[in-house]
């Protein structure tokens, strides 16, 4: 594997764990308030969504790029 393709893993690695954790926090603060054990209702909300958001950043990315590139009127390495 490249360094580039081991690059690209690992920054939507970061990038969907950030964010899942992020968005289970607000939506499990939402739901339940701040209750006792909210924190481990976030953590089983945040694995969850984890295992969702990892494919789909490495699915989406290159998406993403090429449509920005679109947008942009040039090509993006």
């Amino acid at each position: 594997m490249t360094p580039e393709r081991r690059a690209g893993l690992l920054f939507g690695f970061i990038l969907s764990g950030l964010m899942s954790l992020l968005v289970s926090a607000v939506t499990t603060l939402r739901a339940v308030g701040l209750v006792e054990g909210v924190g481990g209702l976030w953590m089983t909300g945040w694995l969850s969504a984890w295992v969702i958001a990892f494919p789909t950043v490495l699915v989406v990315a290159p998406l993403t790029r090429r449509l920005v590139a679109r947008l942009m009127g040039r090509r993006m390495g």
